[in-house]
């Protein structure tokens, strides 16, 4: 079963790399764009760090012995800023929720990932379920990073290979990829 065990050093690596994607990209913005929202029912980048804090805690907590949406979650609050939600208030709740996954995939045994947990109901694999987790927090990482780079706009420190960098890339990646 040694592919599996690997499996989870995977997602963890993969996990941090979404986190530090999001968090770099909020790094080249104000605390007030943080909170901009384009128009009514667009969500901000503190809405999303909100929400993806809320289906962290909920789904990570009790992984292995509990549905992953717990009953004491309220998703709808997840999109609405309140006055509680400051900007230290929403980074720490983030940080919390990032301490939880972390903590809940490093105490994973290999024969884990074949067990079945559910999510709302549905029974997935642990595999799976580390899967489709690692695939909602790319799509809402991936809004972070283009509205922080829309926010930023000329300021904007690339992530990635800047454009026009791809042949210096394929002639040296080292320099480009985090170690």
């Amino acid at each position: 079963m040694k592919e599996l065990e690997d499996f989870v050093d995977v997602a963890i690596r993969e996990f941090k790399k979404l986190r530090k994607l999001a968090e770099d990209a909020v790094s080249q913005i104000t605390e007030a764009q943080f909170f901009h929202h384009e128009s009514p029912g667009d969500n901000s980048i503190a809405i999303i760090y909100k929400h993806v804090s809320g289906n962290m805690i909920s789904r990570w907590t009790d992984f292995l012995t509990t549905d992953g949406e717990k009953p004491s979650r309220n998703r709808d609050p997840e999109f609405l800023i309140l006055e509680s939600d400051t900007y230290e208030s929403l980074v720490s709740k983030w940080n919390k929720a990032w301490r939880i996954l972390f903590a809940t995939l490093r105490s994973l045994e290999s024969e884990d990932l074949v067990l079945m947990v559910k999510i709302r109901g549905e029974n997935l694999s642990v595999l799976q379920a580390i899967s489709r987790q690692m695939t909602h927090y790319a799509y809402h990482v991936g809004q972070i990073v283009y509205a922080a780079k829309h926010l930023s706009g000329s300021k904007w420190n690339s992530l990635s290979i800047p454009v026009g960098n791809s042949a210096e890339f394929n002639k040296s990646p080292s320099k480009y990829i985090d170690k």
